[in-house]
C-alpha cells in the first residue's frame, strides 16, 4: 500500500471515529424536529412522543434524592407548574434517566407513590434506565427541561430557572424559564430564552 494511500485510509478511519463520537455526544438541536422517542411509563403502558404532536410538551429530567429537585417539589413549584401546564393543554412528562443501583433509581410503582406524595401532576412519568432517551436529548442535568412545540420542533432546553442553588428561599427571586417559554408558546411568539444553562445533580447514567 502506497503512502498516500495509508494516508486517505487514517483520514477516513479518523473521520469515522468523529462521527461516531460526535454522534454520540449529540444532543437536541433548538428549532429542529424533536429526537422521537418510544418509552415505557411509570403505569407500565407505551408513551410515543409523535403521539402529542399537535400539542406543547415539557420534558423534566428528575431525580427525588437530589436536592436541587427537593427544591422545586417540596416548595411546590414543580407541581404548581405541572398543574398550570395541564390546564393549558401541555402535555407534561418527567423522565426519570438514573441508571439501576444509581441515585434516584426507581421503579414504576415507586415512581408514581413519590410523585402522590409530592402532589405532582405530570401527565406521564417515563422510565428510561438505560439512559437512552436522556443521551438522545443531551440531558445533564437534573432537573434539566426541554419543550417541544406543537409543530414537533424543540424550542426550549436549559435550565428551570435563572438562579442555580438548592434553596426554597430562592424560587420568588427567580426568573422562571419554563414558565416564560410555556407563555411566548402560547401566544405565537418566539421563546425569548430559549438556550439556558441547567443546572442540579448530573443525571446519573450507567457507566
Amino acid at each position: 500500500m502506497s503512502t498516500t494511500i495509508k494516508q486517505v485510509v487514517r483520514a477516513a478511519v479518523t473521520v469515522g471515529f468523529l462521527a461516531a463520537a460526535s454522534s454520540a455526544m449529540a444532543a437536541a438541536d433548538l428549532n429542529q424536529p424533536a429526537p422521537s422517542f418510544d418509552a415505557v411509563g411509570a403505569d407500565g403502558k407505551p408513551v410515543k412522543l409523535s403521539d402529542f404532536k399537535g400539542k406543547t410538551v415539557v420534558l423534566e429530567w428528575t431525580n427525588h434524592e437530589c436536592p436541587f429537585v427537593a427544591k422545586h417539589y417540596d416548595s411546590g413549584n414543580m407541581p404548581t407548574l405541572q398543574k398550570d401546564a395541564a390546564g393549558k393543554g401541555v402535555v407534561w412528562m418527567q423522565v426519570l434517566s438514573s441508571a439501576p443501583g444509581k441515585q434516584g433509581h426507581v421503579d414504576g410503582a415507586t415512581a408514581q407513590k413519590l410523585n402522590a406524595s409530592r402532589k405532582a401532576a405530570p401527565a406521564f412519568t417515563l422510565l428510561d434506565p438505560d439512559g437512552k432517551i436522556g443521551k438522545l436529548y443531551g440531558a445533564q442535568t437534573t432537573p434539566h427541561m426541554f419543550i417541544v412545540n406543537a409543530a414537533g420542533q424543540l424550542v426550549y432546553k436549559g435550565g428551570i430557572d435563572s438562579i442555580p442553588t438548592a434553596k426554597k428561599e430562592d424560587l420568588a427571586k427567580a426568573e422562571n424559564y419554563v414558565s416564560a417559554a410555556l407563555s411566548a408558546i402560547s401566544t405565537g411568539k418566539p421563546v425569548e430564552k430559549a438556550n439556558t444553562k441547567p443546572y442540579g445533580c448530573s443525571v446519573k447514567y450507567a457507566g
